[in-house]
């Protein structure tokens, strides 16, 4: 591995760690603020380290003590300017012990903690995505589909209200989970996502958030387990997540989902995904869950033996129900592109060129470049895979969209 590669090893990984170091410092701190000026230092303090002297055998371990000596520096110094006694400050020095409550995972915690209902779900979503997810201001943004100014004052308003309001950044009675779960499902959810398919960079996928996505979920799950929407949610990320390694070839290049070798495919996530699919559906027979139907599409790929015997008429009648619950214009795309597969590229170019509000979408036109190149209108297909690409995608995704443009 060169030193830069290594370099970039490290980075992830503190990343990756950093995220669950500030959810634990946030629950022993009871401060935001402490926590994440606490974490940076430790972040900034293992980048300039773990290179060099490398990578310890117990890397969360190290950035918690770090942070956490951090933490008593900054409650001792905000301690002699108010004038209070040392006694009188948490005691970072030994291990906090494990809160009483329903909600047990530090992660998961504080993310129920960061979607209170005072804030619109926009906000809160942000929030625990900025705060807890371990995603820049940006990859908050692209996840919610909103310019990156938008979303930089999105979260210093609900950071406002959060202390205008006073509201208290404590883990919410059992009783509150539910009116907090649109919020925590959106969150978990957006997080698998900057995993599958990385905004930036050169990795397709960020596996410590994949992984991550899942095991929150699958806390969800053991929390509130007849919770329609908790167990849709842990089933699109097992079905998706069960073609992880099919989705690279050995040189690193992407491959579609036309092309992965199927056999590959983790069996087990998929079984467990369609069973969760099955309870979903059976306890929503009369109101459609977005994440059920979601699901479900994502079951008809997963159980088609091959891609051209993909039953497209239940993709896209899936499709039709997400609508009456979820009417995007992504979810537009999505159904147009299934429709194009079915009917043909006319067909379905047809619809998304109807589609508005996703010009500064990479995959609208992406996707619109496809349609194009199979209607022979190569032009036209050229400029829109130059747009896609121009737009921002990770280094994978656009090595791809530059070897169809070269077809060209």
């Amino acid at each position: 591995m060169t030193a830069g590669a290594a370099g970039d090893a490290v980075a992830r990984l503190v990343r990756d760690e950093g995220t669950r170091v500030l959810a634990t410092l946030i629950r022993v701190t009871g401060s935001v603020d402490v926590a994440e000026d606490a974490a940076q230092d430790a972040v900034v303090r293992a980048l300039r380290t773990w290179p060099a002297d490398g990578v310890p055998d117990n890397p969360r371990g190290w950035l918690l003590v770090t942070a956490k000596r951090r933490a008593i520096d900054i409650l001792r110094r905000e301690a002699r300017r108010a004038g209070k006694e040392a006694e009188s400050m948490v005691d970072l020095a030994d291990p906090a012990p494990e809160p009483a409550g329903v909600v047990r995972d530090d992660l998961l915690r504080l993310v129920f903690t960061c979607c209170h209902p005072a804030l619109a779900v926009e906000a809160q979503v942000a929030l625990a995505l900025r705060t807890l997810g371990g995603m820049s201001t940006a990859e908050v943004a692209r996840g919610l589909l909103v310019p990156e100014a938008t979303m930089a004052k999105r979260l210093t308003r609900a950071k406002q209200k959060i202390a205008q309001a006073r509201i208290p950044y404590r883990v919410p009675a059992a009783e509150e989970l539910p009116e907090r779960l649109t919020g925590v499902a959106a969150t978990v959810y957006l997080i698998f996502n900057e995993g599958y398919a990385a905004g930036t960079g050169e990795d397709l996928v960020r596996v410590a958030l994949t992984a991550e996505a899942v095991r929150l979920a699958r806390l969800l799950a053991e929390l509130m387990p007849d919770e329609p929407t908790v167990l849709g949610l842990l089933a699109l990320l097992l079905l998706h997540d069960s073609r992880r390694a099919t989705r690279l070839d050995a040189a690193g290049r992407q491959v579609l989902l036309a092309d992965q070798d199927r056999s590959r495919w983790d069996a087990e996530a998929i079984r467990e995904g369609v069973e969760l699919v099955g309870v979903g559906l059976r306890r929503t027979p009369d109101t459609p869950n977005r994440y059920v139907v979601q699901a479900a599409i994502a079951a008809c790929h997963a159980l088609a033996p091959a891609y051209a015997r993909t039953n497209w008429d239940a993709v896209i009648s899936w499709y039709d129900v997400l609508l009456t619950v979820q009417d995007t214009p992504v979810t537009r795309l999505n159904r147009a592109v299934a429709i194009g597969e079915r009917d043909g590229a006319a067909a379905g170019l047809a619809l998304v060129d109807a589609l508005d509000g996703l010009a500064g979408y990479p995959w609208w036109h992406a996707s619109r470049a496809e349609l194009l190149r199979r209607t022979g209108a190569n032009d036209l297909a050229r400029a829109a895979y130059e747009r896609a690409i121009a737009l921002g995608l990770n280094g994978p995704q656009a090595e791809h969209l530059r070897g169809l443009l070269a077809q060209l």
